[in-house]
């Protein structure tokens, strides 16, 4: 068996930086400190950090008054924010920046009259955040049939945004329907769709002609892993979307001589390797690593980290 290890594949600048952040955090101010939503969303992670004494809520009013609480990488919505300030909350922002461009083209367009459609999936925390910065002039279109559905009135202004996991090639469906019925429509200065996003499913649209069986590492609750997984399907091979090897069956493997392994942007590098060495010991599997885009971005601390650290 030859495994064909894509690259680049797993963490993402924005996971490393709310991971950091939420490592940094349990030095500064130890338990129990608290996480509005999961970190990332990955299983691994989030257990890792559970046992640590890390408490993940979906509700503000779940933390006492006065604590420590640090918003996960998908972003928060402005209520959000202020119901943190009622409660005396020390919030540690780790939104990725390419969320928070998101959220900030919303309320540019927005303050400039804009109706805009967010092209996203419903109840994710990214879009529900993105949502919550201008939720007055914000719809939600998920596919071709939402946009044709839209019943905006012809003088209306409207603008496009993104969430920043989809799939590149969904994404420009939609975005091609809403330019059809809506000529005039304008969109952010810069993709919205993240590097990491586009990169992961450059490498798998690039190597997975070669394969004959691909393996996503990462959640179910993960959107970008999920693309992954979907896109491996539509060149007619069989994925698989799992947390981790105890996930593997051998019987996938029948008659199978190569095999993708990729992982999504929230998944972490051992997952991965433990995946490799179960095929290894099992099937002799010599591994081929395929480098299809080099990626050196990174992101700073949140401020409020930042700032604490050189106080200490």
């Amino acid at each position: 068996m030859r495994i064909v290890l894509a690259n680049p594949r797993g963490f993402c600048a924005g996971v490393n930086m709310a991971i950091d952040s939420l490592e940094r955090a349990l030095d500064l101010f130890g338990t129990p400190l608290y996480v509005y939503h999961e970190i990332v969303h990955n299983r691994h992670v989030v257990e890792r950090f559970r046992k640590r004494g890390v408490v993940f809520v979906d509700r503000i009013d779940d933390i006492p008054d006065g604590s420590h609480v640090l918003y996960s990488a998908h972003g928060v919505a402005p209520e959000i924010r202020q119901a943190s300030a009622e409660r005396n909350l020390h919030a540690i922002d780790a939104t990725c920046p390419l969320v928070t461009k998101v959220h900030l083209e919303a309320v540019r367009f927005a303050s400039e009259g804009y109706t805009i459609l967010l092209i996203g999936h419903e109840g994710h925390d990214e879009v529900v955040g993105t949502l919550g910065e201008a939720p007055h002039a914000i719809r939600l279109v998920q596919d071709e049939a939402e946009v044709e559905a839209l019943d905006l009135a012809a003088e209306t202004k409207v603008a496009f945004l993104t969430q920043t996991t989809l799939s590149v090639d969904d994404a420009e469906i939609i975005i091609r329907a809403i330019r059809k019925k809506y000529p005039n429509v304008v969109g952010p200065s810069r993709d919205d769709i993240c590097y990491a996003t586009q990169n992961r499913q450059e490498a798998v649209k690039e190597l997975v002609p070669e394969v004959d069986l691909v393996i996503v590492l990462g959640s179910q609750n993960s959107s970008n892993s999920l693309r992954l997984a979907e896109l491996a399907a539509t060149f007619d091979r069989p994925a698989h979307l799992i947390d981790g090897v105890a996930e593997m069956q051998e019987r996938w493997f029948d008659g199978v001589e190569t095999v993708l392994i990729t992982a999504g942007a929230s998944a972490p590098e051992d997952v991965v390797q433990d995946c490799i060495a179960y095929l290894q010991s099992r099937f002799g599997a010599e591994v081929d690593s395929r480098t299809i885009r080099e990626e050196h971005v990174s992101f700073p601390l949140p401020r409020e980290l930042r700032s604490l650290a050189m106080v200490r």
